[in-house]
Protein backbone atom coordinates (compact mmCIF):
# COMPACT_ATOMS: atom_id res chain seq x y z
CA UNK A 1 0.00 0.00 0.00
CA UNK A 2 1.32 3.43 -0.86
CA UNK A 3 0.16 6.97 -0.23
CA UNK A 4 0.79 10.61 -0.92
CA UNK A 5 -1.45 13.11 0.79
CA UNK A 6 -0.86 16.78 1.45
CA UNK A 7 -4.06 18.76 1.15
CA UNK A 8 -5.43 22.04 2.52
CA UNK A 9 -8.65 22.16 4.52
CA UNK A 10 -11.95 21.39 2.80
CA UNK A 11 -12.90 24.18 0.40
CA UNK A 12 -15.92 25.26 -1.61
CA UNK A 13 -15.30 25.14 -5.35
CA UNK A 14 -15.23 28.93 -5.76
CA UNK A 15 -12.22 29.07 -3.42
CA UNK A 16 -10.09 27.81 -6.32
CA UNK A 17 -10.39 31.26 -7.92
CA UNK A 18 -10.04 33.55 -4.92
CA UNK A 19 -6.29 34.12 -5.00
CA UNK A 20 -5.81 34.64 -8.74
CA UNK A 21 -4.55 37.99 -10.01
CA UNK A 22 -7.77 39.76 -11.12
CA UNK A 23 -5.98 41.06 -14.21
CA UNK A 24 -4.60 37.69 -15.30
CA UNK A 25 -6.19 35.94 -18.27
CA UNK A 26 -8.45 33.11 -17.16
CA UNK A 27 -9.94 32.07 -20.52
CA UNK A 28 -8.94 32.37 -24.13
CA UNK A 29 -11.20 31.17 -26.96
CA UNK A 30 -8.92 30.74 -29.97
CA UNK A 31 -11.82 30.65 -32.46
CA UNK A 32 -12.45 34.37 -32.03
CA UNK A 33 -9.54 35.52 -29.84
CA UNK A 34 -11.80 36.58 -26.96
CA UNK A 35 -10.31 36.64 -23.47
CA UNK A 36 -11.66 36.94 -19.93
CA UNK A 37 -9.60 37.91 -16.92
CA UNK A 38 -10.24 36.61 -13.41
CA UNK A 39 -12.11 39.75 -12.34
CA UNK A 40 -14.53 39.24 -15.23
CA UNK A 41 -14.82 35.55 -14.43
CA UNK A 42 -15.78 36.14 -10.80
CA UNK A 43 -18.29 38.82 -11.80
CA UNK A 44 -19.78 36.52 -14.42
CA UNK A 45 -20.11 33.63 -11.96
CA UNK A 46 -21.97 35.81 -9.45
CA UNK A 47 -24.27 37.19 -12.16
CA UNK A 48 -25.03 33.73 -13.52
CA UNK A 49 -25.72 32.39 -10.02
CA UNK A 50 -28.23 35.20 -9.42
CA UNK A 51 -29.91 34.53 -12.77
CA UNK A 52 -30.08 30.79 -12.11
CA UNK A 53 -31.71 31.56 -8.77
CA UNK A 54 -34.23 33.83 -10.53
CA UNK A 55 -34.95 30.98 -12.96
CA UNK A 56 -35.90 28.75 -10.02
CA UNK A 57 -32.70 26.92 -9.11
CA UNK A 58 -32.19 26.45 -5.37
CA UNK A 59 -29.65 24.91 -3.02
CA UNK A 60 -29.72 21.12 -3.29
CA UNK A 61 -31.34 21.22 -6.75
CA UNK A 62 -29.81 19.83 -9.91
CA UNK A 63 -29.46 21.51 -13.26
CA UNK A 64 -28.89 19.56 -16.46
CA UNK A 65 -26.38 21.05 -18.91
CA UNK A 66 -26.02 20.01 -22.52
CA UNK A 67 -23.80 22.62 -24.11
CA UNK A 68 -20.89 22.85 -26.52
CA UNK A 69 -17.41 23.49 -25.15
CA UNK A 70 -16.56 27.03 -24.15
CA UNK A 71 -15.77 29.15 -21.10
CA UNK A 72 -19.50 29.44 -20.33
CA UNK A 73 -19.63 25.73 -19.55
CA UNK A 74 -17.03 26.08 -16.81
CA UNK A 75 -18.56 29.32 -15.51
CA UNK A 76 -21.97 27.66 -15.16
CA UNK A 77 -20.48 24.84 -13.10
CA UNK A 78 -18.98 27.43 -10.73
CA UNK A 79 -22.25 29.42 -10.71
CA UNK A 80 -24.44 26.45 -9.82
CA UNK A 81 -21.92 25.45 -7.12
CA UNK A 82 -22.04 29.00 -5.73
CA UNK A 83 -25.79 28.46 -5.33
CA UNK A 84 -25.20 25.12 -3.61
CA UNK A 85 -26.82 23.32 -6.55
CA UNK A 86 -25.41 20.40 -8.54
CA UNK A 87 -24.70 20.53 -12.26
CA UNK A 88 -25.33 17.41 -14.33
CA UNK A 89 -23.46 17.74 -17.65
CA UNK A 90 -24.79 15.64 -20.53
CA UNK A 91 -23.26 14.77 -23.89
CA UNK A 92 -24.96 16.87 -26.64
CA UNK A 93 -24.63 13.91 -29.01
CA UNK A 94 -27.06 11.72 -27.04
CA UNK A 95 -30.21 10.51 -28.76
CA UNK A 96 -33.64 11.48 -27.48
CA UNK A 97 -33.95 8.07 -25.82
CA UNK A 98 -30.63 8.55 -24.03
CA UNK A 99 -31.55 12.08 -22.92
CA UNK A 100 -34.85 10.74 -21.58
CA UNK A 101 -33.02 8.08 -19.53
CA UNK A 102 -30.48 10.47 -18.02
CA UNK A 103 -32.94 13.29 -17.37
CA UNK A 104 -35.42 10.96 -15.68
CA UNK A 105 -32.59 9.51 -13.60
CA UNK A 106 -31.17 12.91 -12.61
CA UNK A 107 -34.54 14.71 -12.18
CA UNK A 108 -33.11 18.22 -12.65
CA UNK A 109 -35.01 21.37 -11.73
CA UNK A 110 -33.96 22.90 -15.07
CA UNK A 111 -32.26 21.88 -18.31
CA UNK A 112 -29.87 24.39 -19.85
CA UNK A 113 -29.20 24.15 -23.60
CA UNK A 114 -27.58 26.32 -26.25
CA UNK A 115 -29.71 28.46 -28.58
CA UNK A 116 -29.55 25.71 -31.21
CA UNK A 117 -30.47 22.83 -28.94
CA UNK A 118 -29.83 19.93 -29.10
CA UNK A 119 -33.47 19.43 -30.01
CA UNK A 120 -33.36 15.79 -28.85
CA UNK A 121 -32.71 17.08 -25.32
CA UNK A 122 -35.46 19.70 -25.61
CA UNK A 123 -37.99 17.07 -26.71
CA UNK A 124 -36.96 14.65 -23.94
CA UNK A 125 -37.23 17.39 -21.32
CA UNK A 126 -40.64 18.38 -22.64
CA UNK A 127 -41.93 14.84 -22.26
CA UNK A 128 -40.71 14.82 -18.65
CA UNK A 129 -42.03 18.27 -17.79
CA UNK A 130 -38.56 19.73 -17.16
CA UNK A 131 -38.31 23.50 -17.91
CA UNK A 132 -35.74 24.34 -20.61
CA UNK A 133 -33.54 27.44 -20.41
CA UNK A 134 -31.51 28.64 -23.40
CA UNK A 135 -28.02 30.07 -23.02
CA UNK A 136 -27.41 33.07 -25.27
CA UNK A 137 -23.79 34.17 -25.64
CA UNK A 138 -23.36 37.85 -26.48
CA UNK A 139 -20.39 39.89 -27.62
CA UNK A 140 -19.61 41.02 -24.09
CA UNK A 141 -20.59 40.36 -20.48
CA UNK A 142 -22.20 37.28 -18.91
CA UNK A 143 -24.34 35.10 -21.19
CA UNK A 144 -28.10 35.57 -21.00
CA UNK A 145 -30.52 32.90 -19.77
CA UNK A 146 -33.63 32.79 -21.96
CA UNK A 147 -36.87 31.31 -20.60
CA UNK A 148 -40.03 31.38 -22.69
CA UNK A 149 -38.42 33.79 -25.12
CA UNK A 150 -37.56 36.33 -22.40
CA UNK A 151 -34.24 37.02 -20.68
CA UNK A 152 -34.13 36.00 -17.02
CA UNK A 153 -33.45 39.03 -14.83
CA UNK A 154 -32.19 38.87 -11.25
CA UNK A 155 -33.23 41.77 -9.04
CA UNK A 156 -30.86 40.87 -6.22
CA UNK A 157 -29.06 37.71 -5.11
CA UNK A 158 -30.56 36.23 -1.95
CA UNK A 159 -28.82 32.87 -1.80
CA UNK A 160 -26.40 31.64 0.83
CA UNK A 161 -23.22 30.49 -0.96
CA UNK A 162 -22.72 26.76 -1.29
CA UNK A 163 -20.19 25.04 0.92
CA UNK A 164 -17.66 22.21 0.77
CA UNK A 165 -20.23 19.50 1.53
CA UNK A 166 -22.72 20.54 -1.14
CA UNK A 167 -22.82 18.30 -4.19
CA UNK A 168 -21.42 20.23 -7.16
CA UNK A 169 -21.49 17.62 -9.92
CA UNK A 170 -23.67 14.63 -10.68
CA UNK A 171 -22.07 12.45 -13.33
CA UNK A 172 -22.83 8.96 -14.53
CA UNK A 173 -20.39 6.09 -14.71
CA UNK A 174 -19.46 5.11 -18.24
CA UNK A 175 -21.48 1.91 -17.97
CA UNK A 176 -18.72 -0.24 -19.49
CA UNK A 177 -19.70 -3.23 -17.33
CA UNK A 178 -23.12 -2.32 -15.90
CA UNK A 179 -26.00 0.14 -16.00
CA UNK A 180 -24.71 3.73 -15.52
CA UNK A 181 -24.77 4.86 -11.89
CA UNK A 182 -25.03 8.40 -10.53
CA UNK A 183 -21.80 9.71 -9.00
CA UNK A 184 -22.21 12.70 -6.65
CA UNK A 185 -19.06 14.78 -6.30
CA UNK A 186 -19.00 17.35 -3.54
CA UNK A 187 -17.35 20.72 -3.83
CA UNK A 188 -14.60 19.60 -1.45
CA UNK A 189 -13.94 16.50 -3.61
CA UNK A 190 -13.47 18.59 -6.75
CA UNK A 191 -11.40 21.27 -5.02
CA UNK A 192 -9.08 18.66 -3.49
CA UNK A 193 -8.63 16.91 -6.84
CA UNK A 194 -7.88 20.18 -8.66
CA UNK A 195 -5.30 21.14 -6.02
CA UNK A 196 -3.66 17.72 -6.24
CA UNK A 197 -3.36 17.83 -10.03
CA UNK A 198 -1.95 21.36 -9.95
CA UNK A 199 0.64 20.39 -7.35
CA UNK A 200 1.68 17.19 -9.13
CA UNK A 201 2.39 18.96 -12.43
CA UNK A 202 3.80 22.06 -10.71
CA UNK A 203 1.26 24.34 -12.38
CA UNK A 204 1.66 28.08 -11.90
CA UNK A 205 0.30 31.40 -13.08
CA UNK A 206 2.57 31.08 -16.12
CA UNK A 207 0.91 27.89 -17.35
CA UNK A 208 -1.54 27.76 -20.24
CA UNK A 209 -3.77 24.67 -20.43
CA UNK A 210 -5.10 23.76 -23.87
CA UNK A 211 -8.45 22.04 -23.27
CA UNK A 212 -9.25 19.52 -25.99
CA UNK A 213 -11.48 17.18 -23.97
CA UNK A 214 -15.27 17.57 -23.79
CA UNK A 215 -16.31 19.55 -20.73
CA UNK A 216 -19.26 17.27 -20.01
CA UNK A 217 -16.64 14.79 -18.78
CA UNK A 218 -14.62 14.91 -15.56
CA UNK A 219 -11.30 14.88 -17.43
CA UNK A 220 -11.83 18.17 -19.24
CA UNK A 221 -13.47 19.88 -16.28
CA UNK A 222 -11.14 18.97 -13.42
CA UNK A 223 -7.75 18.49 -15.09
CA UNK A 224 -7.79 20.89 -18.02
CA UNK A 225 -9.90 23.62 -16.35
CA UNK A 226 -10.23 23.57 -12.54
CA UNK A 227 -6.62 22.54 -11.89
CA UNK A 228 -5.28 25.20 -14.25
CA UNK A 229 -7.47 27.93 -12.72
CA UNK A 230 -6.57 26.94 -9.16
CA UNK A 231 -3.11 28.46 -9.70
CA UNK A 232 -4.31 31.50 -11.65
CA UNK A 233 -3.25 30.08 -15.01
CA UNK A 234 -4.97 30.36 -18.38
CA UNK A 235 -7.35 27.86 -19.98
CA UNK A 236 -7.60 27.81 -23.77
CA UNK A 237 -11.05 26.49 -24.71
CA UNK A 238 -11.84 26.12 -28.40
CA UNK A 239 -15.56 26.23 -29.12
CA UNK A 240 -15.08 24.01 -32.15
CA UNK A 241 -12.04 21.84 -31.54
CA UNK A 242 -10.61 19.96 -34.50
CA UNK A 243 -7.25 18.17 -34.45
CA UNK A 244 -5.86 20.01 -37.48
CA UNK A 245 -6.45 23.40 -35.80
CA UNK A 246 -4.72 22.37 -32.59
CA UNK A 247 -1.15 22.98 -33.70
CA UNK A 248 -1.62 26.57 -34.88
CA UNK A 249 -3.91 27.48 -31.98
CA UNK A 250 -1.54 25.93 -29.43
CA UNK A 251 1.40 27.88 -30.85
CA UNK A 252 -0.56 31.14 -31.00
CA UNK A 253 -1.83 30.79 -27.42
CA UNK A 254 1.51 29.78 -25.93
CA UNK A 255 0.11 26.52 -24.56
CA UNK A 256 2.35 24.93 -21.93
CA UNK A 257 0.43 21.66 -21.54
CA UNK A 258 -2.50 19.65 -22.82
CA UNK A 259 -4.40 16.64 -21.55
CA UNK A 260 -6.33 14.16 -23.69
CA UNK A 261 -7.27 10.52 -24.05
CA UNK A 262 -5.01 8.34 -26.23
CA UNK A 263 -7.54 8.27 -29.08
CA UNK A 264 -7.60 12.06 -29.25
CA UNK A 265 -3.81 12.28 -28.93
CA UNK A 266 -3.58 9.96 -31.92
CA UNK A 267 -5.92 12.17 -33.94
CA UNK A 268 -3.91 15.28 -33.03
CA UNK A 269 -0.62 13.64 -33.96
CA UNK A 270 -2.08 12.45 -37.26
CA UNK A 271 -2.81 16.07 -38.20
CA UNK A 272 0.51 17.59 -37.19
CA UNK A 273 1.45 20.45 -39.50
CA UNK A 274 4.84 21.39 -40.83
CA UNK A 275 5.57 24.07 -38.25
CA UNK A 276 6.01 21.70 -35.33
CA UNK A 277 4.96 21.74 -31.70
CA UNK A 278 4.72 24.95 -29.66
CA UNK A 279 8.07 25.86 -28.12
CA UNK A 280 6.11 26.80 -24.98
CA UNK A 281 4.99 23.22 -24.25
CA UNK A 282 6.49 21.61 -21.17
CA UNK A 283 4.50 18.36 -20.92
CA UNK A 284 1.60 16.41 -22.40
CA UNK A 285 -0.76 14.33 -20.26
CA UNK A 286 -2.73 11.23 -21.25
CA UNK A 287 -5.64 9.82 -19.27
CA UNK A 288 -9.08 8.11 -19.60
CA UNK A 289 -7.84 4.91 -21.26
CA UNK A 290 -4.54 2.97 -21.51
CA UNK A 291 -1.66 4.66 -23.34
CA UNK A 292 0.15 2.24 -25.62
CA UNK A 293 3.97 2.50 -25.44
CA UNK A 294 4.08 3.06 -29.21
CA UNK A 295 1.78 6.10 -28.90
CA UNK A 296 3.77 7.39 -25.92
CA UNK A 297 6.97 7.22 -27.96
CA UNK A 298 5.32 8.87 -30.95
CA UNK A 299 3.78 11.57 -28.77
CA UNK A 300 7.05 12.49 -27.08
CA UNK A 301 8.77 12.74 -30.46
CA UNK A 302 6.05 14.98 -31.92
CA UNK A 303 5.27 17.16 -28.91
CA UNK A 304 8.94 17.38 -27.98
CA UNK A 305 8.15 17.10 -24.26
CA UNK A 306 7.53 14.36 -21.67
CA UNK A 307 4.22 12.54 -22.11
CA UNK A 308 2.79 11.57 -18.72
CA UNK A 309 0.20 8.84 -18.40
CA UNK A 310 -2.32 9.29 -15.57
CA UNK A 311 -5.08 7.16 -14.04
CA UNK A 312 -8.41 8.62 -13.06
CA UNK A 313 -12.06 7.83 -12.70
CA UNK A 314 -15.28 9.71 -12.10
CA UNK A 315 -15.77 8.33 -8.58
CA UNK A 316 -12.42 9.82 -7.53
CA UNK A 317 -13.03 13.29 -9.00
CA UNK A 318 -10.64 12.27 -11.76
CA UNK A 319 -6.92 11.76 -11.03
CA UNK A 320 -5.61 9.09 -8.66
CA UNK A 321 -2.16 8.38 -10.10
CA UNK A 322 0.18 9.90 -12.63
CA UNK A 323 3.67 9.56 -13.91
CA UNK A 324 5.75 12.44 -12.54
CA UNK A 325 7.59 15.21 -14.31
CA UNK A 326 11.33 14.81 -14.87
CA UNK A 327 13.75 14.31 -13.30
CA UNK A 328 11.60 11.65 -11.62
CA UNK A 329 11.09 8.52 -13.72
CA UNK A 330 8.12 8.18 -16.05
CA UNK A 331 7.54 4.51 -16.68
CA UNK A 332 5.92 3.18 -19.87
CA UNK A 333 3.05 0.73 -19.13
CA UNK A 334 2.64 2.25 -15.63
CA UNK A 335 0.03 4.87 -14.70
CA UNK A 336 2.51 6.31 -12.23
CA UNK A 337 2.58 7.14 -8.55
CA UNK A 338 -0.35 8.04 -6.25
CA UNK A 339 -1.40 11.69 -6.26
CA UNK A 340 -3.46 12.81 -3.29
CA UNK A 341 -4.70 9.28 -2.71
CA UNK A 342 -3.82 6.09 -0.89
CA UNK A 343 -3.70 3.08 -3.18
CA UNK A 344 -3.52 -0.63 -2.51
CA UNK A 345 -4.43 -3.98 -4.05
CA UNK A 346 -6.68 -6.60 -2.46
CA UNK A 347 -7.61 -10.20 -3.13
CA UNK A 348 -11.16 -11.49 -3.68
CA UNK A 349 -11.79 -11.50 0.06
CA UNK A 350 -10.66 -7.90 0.51
CA UNK A 351 -7.30 -8.73 2.09
CA UNK A 352 -4.47 -6.36 1.24
CA UNK A 353 -1.70 -7.78 -0.92
CA UNK A 354 2.03 -7.22 -0.81
CA UNK A 355 3.83 -5.05 -3.35
CA UNK A 356 4.13 -6.84 -6.66
CA UNK A 357 1.06 -9.02 -6.11
CA UNK A 358 -1.78 -8.42 -8.56
CA UNK A 359 -5.30 -7.88 -7.29
CA UNK A 360 -8.11 -5.36 -7.36
CA UNK A 361 -6.95 -1.76 -7.05
CA UNK A 362 -8.54 0.07 -4.10
CA UNK A 363 -8.21 3.74 -3.23
CA UNK A 364 -9.16 6.28 -0.60
CA UNK A 365 -8.65 10.01 -0.49
CA UNK A 366 -10.33 13.37 -0.38
CA UNK A 367 -11.41 13.29 -3.98
CA UNK A 368 -13.33 10.02 -3.61
CA UNK A 369 -17.12 10.11 -3.51
CA UNK A 370 -18.93 8.80 -0.44
CA UNK A 371 -21.32 6.58 -2.40
CA UNK A 372 -23.56 6.30 -5.46
CA UNK A 373 -26.85 8.22 -5.39
CA UNK A 374 -30.01 6.24 -4.71
CA UNK A 375 -28.16 2.95 -5.08
CA UNK A 376 -27.22 1.49 -1.68
CA UNK A 377 -26.53 -1.95 -3.15
CA UNK A 378 -23.98 -0.58 -5.61
CA UNK A 379 -22.42 1.54 -2.86
CA UNK A 380 -22.09 -1.46 -0.54
CA UNK A 381 -20.41 -3.46 -3.32
CA UNK A 382 -18.07 -0.58 -4.15
CA UNK A 383 -16.46 -0.11 -0.73
CA UNK A 384 -14.38 -2.13 1.71
CA UNK A 385 -14.66 0.09 4.76
CA UNK A 386 -13.62 3.48 3.44
CA UNK A 387 -11.60 1.98 0.57
CA UNK A 388 -13.22 2.31 -2.86
CA UNK A 389 -12.98 -0.70 -5.13
CA UNK A 390 -12.03 0.54 -8.60
CA UNK A 391 -12.92 -2.65 -10.45
CA UNK A 392 -9.45 -2.57 -12.04
CA UNK A 393 -6.83 -5.26 -11.66
CA UNK A 394 -3.26 -4.16 -11.07
CA UNK A 395 -0.11 -4.35 -9.00
CA UNK A 396 2.19 -1.87 -7.28
CA UNK A 397 5.92 -2.18 -7.87
CA UNK A 398 8.48 0.24 -6.46
CA UNK A 399 5.73 2.79 -5.83
CA UNK A 400 4.36 2.70 -9.39
CA UNK A 401 0.94 1.27 -10.26
CA UNK A 402 0.60 -1.12 -13.20
CA UNK A 403 -2.90 -1.84 -14.49
CA UNK A 404 -3.94 -5.06 -16.19
CA UNK A 405 -7.52 -4.17 -17.09
CA UNK A 406 -11.06 -4.19 -15.76
CA UNK A 407 -11.76 -7.23 -13.58
CA UNK A 408 -15.06 -7.87 -15.34
CA UNK A 409 -13.30 -7.65 -18.70
CA UNK A 410 -10.50 -10.06 -17.88
CA UNK A 411 -10.57 -13.10 -20.15
CA UNK A 412 -10.50 -16.39 -18.24
CA UNK A 413 -9.03 -19.07 -20.55
CA UNK A 414 -8.92 -22.45 -18.88
CA UNK A 415 -8.16 -20.85 -15.52
CA UNK A 416 -5.59 -18.37 -16.90
CA UNK A 417 -6.36 -14.64 -16.48
CA UNK A 418 -5.63 -12.72 -19.69
CA UNK A 419 -5.55 -8.94 -19.83
CA UNK A 420 -7.26 -7.55 -22.96
CA UNK A 421 -5.03 -4.47 -22.73
CA UNK A 422 -1.90 -6.60 -23.16
CA UNK A 423 -3.19 -8.06 -26.43
CA UNK A 424 -4.32 -4.64 -27.63
CA UNK A 425 -0.84 -3.30 -26.92
CA UNK A 426 0.70 -6.07 -29.02
CA UNK A 427 -1.67 -5.40 -31.93
CA UNK A 428 -1.06 -1.64 -31.79
CA UNK A 429 2.67 -2.29 -32.13
CA UNK A 430 2.00 -3.50 -35.70
CA UNK A 431 2.62 -0.72 -38.24
CA UNK A 432 -0.69 -1.34 -40.04
CA UNK A 433 -2.97 -1.20 -36.97
CA UNK A 434 -4.68 2.10 -36.14
CA UNK A 435 -6.93 0.91 -33.30
CA UNK A 436 -7.57 -2.37 -31.50
CA UNK A 437 -9.92 -3.95 -29.01
CA UNK A 438 -9.69 -7.40 -27.44
CA UNK A 439 -12.50 -9.42 -25.87
CA UNK A 440 -13.38 -12.94 -24.83
CA UNK A 441 -15.50 -15.36 -26.86
CA UNK A 442 -17.06 -18.59 -25.67
CA UNK A 443 -15.13 -21.81 -26.26
CA UNK A 444 -16.19 -25.39 -25.59
CA UNK A 445 -12.75 -26.52 -24.43
CA UNK A 446 -11.38 -23.54 -22.50
CA UNK A 447 -14.61 -21.77 -21.55
CA UNK A 448 -13.34 -18.54 -23.07
CA UNK A 449 -10.61 -17.55 -25.51
CA UNK A 450 -9.32 -14.15 -26.67
CA UNK A 451 -10.42 -12.53 -29.93
CA UNK A 452 -9.82 -9.04 -31.26
CA UNK A 453 -10.97 -6.40 -33.69
CA UNK A 454 -8.82 -3.77 -35.39
CA UNK A 455 -8.98 -0.81 -37.71
CA UNK A 456 -6.11 -0.46 -40.17
CA UNK A 457 -3.86 2.20 -41.70
CA UNK A 458 -3.21 -0.15 -44.62
CA UNK A 459 -4.43 -3.53 -45.85
CA UNK A 460 -3.11 -6.45 -43.83
CA UNK A 461 -4.30 -10.01 -43.46
CA UNK A 462 -5.70 -11.15 -40.11
CA UNK A 463 -3.28 -14.09 -40.22
CA UNK A 464 -0.33 -11.68 -40.27
CA UNK A 465 -1.67 -9.88 -37.21
CA UNK A 466 -2.13 -13.17 -35.37
CA UNK A 467 1.44 -14.13 -36.27
CA UNK A 468 2.61 -10.75 -35.04
CA UNK A 469 0.92 -11.42 -31.67
CA UNK A 470 2.41 -14.91 -31.52
CA UNK A 471 5.90 -13.37 -31.58
CA UNK A 472 5.07 -11.12 -28.62
CA UNK A 473 2.67 -13.07 -26.44
CA UNK A 474 2.46 -16.44 -24.75
CA UNK A 475 0.53 -18.92 -26.88
CA UNK A 476 -2.55 -18.89 -24.63
CA UNK A 477 -2.84 -15.08 -25.02
CA UNK A 478 -2.78 -15.01 -28.82
CA UNK A 479 -6.21 -14.05 -30.27
CA UNK A 480 -7.89 -16.90 -32.10
CA UNK A 481 -9.55 -14.45 -34.51
CA UNK A 482 -8.93 -10.86 -35.56
CA UNK A 483 -11.80 -8.96 -37.16
CA UNK A 484 -11.14 -5.94 -39.37
CA UNK A 485 -13.66 -3.13 -38.84
CA UNK A 486 -14.11 0.33 -40.36
CA UNK A 487 -14.36 1.80 -36.85
CA UNK A 488 -14.22 0.65 -33.24
CA UNK A 489 -16.96 2.28 -31.18
CA UNK A 490 -15.76 4.23 -28.16
CA UNK A 491 -17.25 6.55 -25.58
CA UNK A 492 -16.64 10.32 -26.05
CA UNK A 493 -13.57 10.05 -23.81
CA UNK A 494 -12.07 7.15 -25.73
CA UNK A 495 -13.12 4.25 -23.54
CA UNK A 496 -14.14 1.04 -25.24
CA UNK A 497 -16.83 -1.31 -23.96
CA UNK A 498 -14.94 -4.50 -24.70
CA UNK A 499 -17.53 -7.12 -23.92
CA UNK A 500 -20.33 -5.23 -25.64
CA UNK A 501 -18.19 -4.73 -28.73
CA UNK A 502 -17.31 -8.43 -28.68
CA UNK A 503 -20.94 -9.50 -28.29
CA UNK A 504 -21.96 -7.21 -31.14
CA UNK A 505 -19.24 -8.46 -33.50
CA UNK A 506 -19.72 -12.12 -32.76
CA UNK A 507 -23.51 -11.76 -32.84
CA UNK A 508 -23.50 -10.03 -36.22
CA UNK A 509 -21.13 -12.64 -37.69
CA UNK A 510 -23.37 -15.44 -36.36
CA UNK A 511 -26.50 -13.78 -37.70
CA UNK A 512 -24.86 -13.19 -41.07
Amino acid sequence: MTSKTDQPADEPLIALLKHADPRATAFLTPDDGRTQDYAQVLDCIETLAARLEAAGLRRGDRIGLTLPNGPEFVLLIFASALLGAAAAPLNPAYTETEFAFYLEDIAPRLLLVSESGPQAAVRAAGRLGIPVIELAIGDDGPPELIAGGEAVRAVSATFEPGGPDDIALVLHTSGTTSRPKQVPLRQRNLAASARTIAAHYQLSTADVSFCVMPLFHIHGLVASSFAAMSTGGTVVVPRRFTPHRFWRQARDSGATWLSAGPTLHGMILDRMDGEGAPSSLRFARSCSSPLAPALLERGEAAYGVPMLEAYGMTEASHQMCSNPLPPAARVPTSVGIPTGTQIGTVDRDGNFLADGEAGEVVIRGRGVMSGYLNNPAATADAFIGDWFRTGDRGSIRAGYLYLEGRLKEMILRGGENISPAEIEEALLAHHAVADAVCFGVEDDKYGEVPAAAVTLHQDTEASELIGHCRERLAAFKVPVTVYVLPEIPRTPTGKVQRRRVGESIVGSRTAG
